[in-house]
């Protein structure tokens, strides 16, 4: 199976340092701060990375359960919103999507949507914090 790494680095304290996060092979590299992380400022932060690397996952691992199942998904769109709270801590994700499957019921849908939050391997990772699903299918 793959093996998989990104990498980042930060110069000075927290509150007037910053840094640089690399995905992978270096596909993404984006700047971050404090107050990318905590105060909307410009720049990525970790949980954006989490929340693109859940979505990611969730699409990919709710297509091949479709597929295994009889469906041809067109396509899956995912947002998954990361929440920072005290602590810090990541206190909730929220995982939105929708579908266009051809054929696919929308309780069919719901049921391998559900399937797909509790089995991709970014959620098994993530399982310790609270998540949240909504799927909808798209006509």
């Amino acid at each position: 199976m793959a093996i998989s790494s990104s990498s980042a680095v930060w110069k000075g304290n927290l509150v007037d340092g910053n840094g640089i996060m690399t995905v992978g092979r270096g596909w993404y590299e984006g700047p971050y701060t404090k107050a990318s992380r905590f105060d909307n400022g410009a720049g990525t932060n970790p949980e954006e990375l989490i929340g693109a690397a859940h979505a990611g996952c969730y699409s990919m691992f709710l297509s091949a359960i479709l597929a295994k199942s009889g469906f041809a998904p067109a396509e899956i769109r995912t947002t998954a919103t990361v929440h920072l709270g005290d602590g810090p801590a990541i206190t909730l994700i929220e995982l939105a999507t929708e579908g266009r499957v051809p054929g696919c019921s929308e309780a069919a849908f719901l049921e391998h949507a559900e399937k797909a939050k509790a089995g991709c391997p970014v959620s098994k990772a993530l399982s310790a914090v609270p998540m949240t699903l909504k799927a909808t299918l798209v006509l």
